[in-house]
């Protein structure tokens, strides 16, 4: 016999598609603890420019993998995969489901799939030359190198992304193969979960515009005061923390190399490529579900209940959207008699 395997949701989607108040709302209707697949909440002090959710906006609804790090600690996908596994384990132990929602594709895929990252054995002499290169002759130098060896990665991995560039031209010399194909076969494997993969988006209009309606609300929210105070504990743009959208602009906003109004328009324009990179991302994923916030009228009952029918079809929660119904129908009689 087969081992039975372990539920697992995934809530994803780009960034501002409204990922945090659905998995709240599908936690409490499914008896759900909530793991963070984001690459900046882990840090301490990164509230406003993470978008992290706050205890009081919990609901009650324990959260994992958030404020565990400080800033100047290192956190990667490995790292990662290690904590969310646990986390799983953990939550099932109690019964509980576990909902993997983020932004990060590649850290999901990472837990979904139990990709192996053993091979990538470090180098430590070739990693400091190509640290070198980039502070000698940029990452688009770096880039270049990995387009030439490499023209999968290099086309999903930003020239910013020094570590990650690093990272396949040192797997690349250790072992020959591209870490694009090595990766590929790793997300062709068998998932490790009985998981439903739901993918929460919207048309891509109305998700730039909630892109900057964010970032000026990120401002006004004091994301200016939120670095400054990083850069007085010592942060600089060399670490991985600062590395986030939003940290680095502002960042470099304080140590005057732009104008504030440049700072701005950069993150606008950065997160609006972020999340068309995490679609590309997304849609090479394979069992996702879309969940297109304009087909449900974008009505949080009716997405709720088209993510429980899934939940229901995969085995996961049975007769949970049944109850929810109950539940609404006794409030729509409460409300009528009141």
């Amino acid at each position: 016999m087969t081992e039975k395997k372990q539920p697992l949701v995934i809530l994803t989607g780009p960034t501002a598609a409204g990922k945090t108040a659905l998995s709240l709302q599908l936690a409490k209707a499914i008896g759900g603890e909530i793991i963070s697949a984001d690459s900046m909440q882990v840090y301490r002090h990164m509230n406003i420019g993470s978008a992290k959710i706050l205890p009081e906006e919990m609901q009650g609804i324990p959260h994992h993998l958030i404020d565990i790090l400080e800033p100047n600690e290192e956190f990667n996908v490995v790292t990662f995969q290690k904590a969310a596994k646990e986390c799983i384990k953990e939550i099932g132990s109690r019964n509980h489901i576990p909902i993997l929602t983020g932004g990060t594709g590649f850290y999901i895929q990472a837990v979904l799939y139990d990709i192996d990252f053993t091979e990538n054995e470090e180098n430590t002499a070739y990693r400091r030359e190509l640290e070198s290169l980039a502070e000698e002759k940029g990452n688009s130098f770096l880039h270049q190198m990995l387009e030439e060896v490499d023209a999968q990665s290099a086309s999903v991995i930003h020239e910013n992304n020094r570590k990650r560039m690093i990272r396949a031209l040192e797997f690349y010399r250790m072992t020959g193969e591209k870490i694009s194909e090595h990766n590929e076969a790793e997300r062709k494997k068998e998932a490790a979960y009985n998981a439903c993969y739901f993918v929460l988006t919207d048309e891509r209009q109305l998700l730039y515009e909630r892109i900057d309606r964010r970032v000026d609300h990120m401002i006004e929210d004091g994301l200016v005061k939120e670095v400054a105070f990083l850069k007085e504990l010592g942060c600089t743009r060399e670490m991985v923390s600062m590395q986030g959208l939003g940290y680095k602009e502002i960042l470099g906003y304080l140590e005057g190399d732009i104008s504030l109004e440049q700072a701005i328009y950069l993150i606008k324009r950065d997160t609006r490529h972020f999340a068309k990179r995490q679609l590309t991302w997304f849609r090479r994923e394979k069992d996702v579900i879309w969940v297109p916030q304009n087909e449900f009228g974008y009505e949080e009952s009716k997405i709720l209940a088209f993510l429980l029918e899934k939940l229901e079809q995969k085995g996961i929660c049975p007769n949970q959207r049944k109850q929810l119904e109950q539940m609404e129908h006794i409030e729509h009689r409460t409300h009528r008699e009141e």
